[in-house]
């Protein structure tokens, strides 16, 4: 269903090419002296009609969209903003930050900060403790389970009904009391729901195990080392939020840089930030979350283009934040967005499969 969703947004928004408007003009990237090298879409040897219809449309059309980039062999093809964007402009990256939080605990396994994610989660989270509900289950929840979002939890952000909604509990006082409090309604492993707190208990564990607040652990252990500056954190609640609980805002150019570590398997100019064991393990599925694969934060999510399904590592935040890699074709794709709580959201996945794949992946 969603797949056709996406289908009737994009045969929509294509059937309203305005030809009349002005006509979208490709220029090649900017150097920016950030560690990215750029080239011009007109040096290679593609197919670009799709892509010159994209942008005029996206340039002179309606739609939600705030940045799209693309990378191809490391280097910045693709590159436009919309509306008030530009380059230097951080952007709320929603459920992105998730991903960003799975490769941070992997950094946090490899140096020894945590042992190993079966462990229960009451091996590093010493404060707060289940007050409430109290359920022998709940003292075999591992951190395995709060990245494969399987705690067993009453905690489900797609069903309103759901005391662990996410929306729910940005209303109370103390997220993560709230959270460890919450009923248990499934066996710990047994079933996948989608659960924004979860993540924010596995953050609260790298902060009281490595004695870092997230956002310094990240500074030190990811940003700096693939020179990402431009970065904070926040989050969209009117209150005081604890650190483990915000958000990443970040460029996109810097989440494209995200990307390239995961193409590159945790290796960043001949220093191994995360290990590649860790990378396999966190993009490779684990559990079903909606029936798509899904890994450490981390999804997989199948393209058809023909006869071929091209699988990428992809992390999604609401609003159209994306991270999309396809380590078999050396591209990275990065989108921004403001469809909020709408399918519009999903546009960007139709312009990979009908404009982007079919223009890049044909070349090899």
């Amino acid at each position: 269903m969603k797949n056709k969703i996406v289908l009737i947004l994009f045969i929509v928004f294509i059937s309203s090419f305005s030809y009349g408007q002005n006509s979208y003009k490709y220029t090649q990237p900017t150097l920016l002296n950030d560690g990215w090298e750029t080239n011009s879409l007109k040096s290679l040897d593609i197919d670009s009609t799709r892509i010159y219809q994209l942008f005029n449309q996206l340039q002179n059309g309606k739609h939600k969209i705030h940045s799209a980039l693309l990378i191809k062999n490391n280097q910045v093809i693709i590159e436009e903003y919309f509306g008030n964007n530009n380059a230097g402009m951080q952007h709320d990256l929603r459920s992105v930050s998730k991903s960003i939080r799975s490769i941070l605990l992997g950094i946090a396994i490899d140096k020894g900060i945590i042992d190993n994610i079966d462990d229960p989660i009451t091996k590093y989270l010493k404060n707060p403790v289940a007050k409430k509900n109290l359920d022998t289950r709940k003292d075999k929840i591992t951190i395995r389970h709060l990245i494969t979002m399987s705690t067993g939890l009453d905690c489900n952000d797609w069903d309103k009904n759901s005391k662990g909604q996410e929306d729910k509990v940005y209303k109370k006082k103390d997220w993560l009391q709230y959270t460890l409090d919450l009923p248990m309604i499934n066996d710990p492993g047994t079933v996948s729901d989608y659960c924004s707190m979860g993540v924010l208990l596995m953050s609260e564990i790298i902060s009281q195990a490595s004695g870092m607040t997230i956002d310094k652990f990240a500074q030190e252990h990811l940003f700096r080392p693939l020179d990402i500056n431009n970065v904070s954190w926040g989050h969209t609640a009117n209150k005081k939020v604890i650190p483990s609980a915000k958000r990443i805002n970040m460029t996109p150019r810097d989440m494209a840089k995200i990307g390239k570590l995961i193409l590159q398997e945790g290796l960043w100019n001949d220093q191994q930030i995360v290990s590649k064991k860790w990378i396999e393990e966190a993009t490779t599925p684990k559990t079903k979350i909606t029936g798509i694969d899904y890994g450490f934060l981390w999804w997989n999510i199948p393209f058809r283009l023909d006869n071929n399904v091209y699988t990428s590592k992809t992390a999604t935040g609401n609003g159209g934040q994306y991270i999309i890699v396809f380590p078999k074709l050396s591209i990275i794709a990065v989108f921004t967005g403001g469809a909020y709580n709408s399918q519009e959201d999903k546009l960007p996945f139709a312009i990979i499969k009908d404009v982007f794949l079919p223009a890049f992946a044909l070349q090899e």
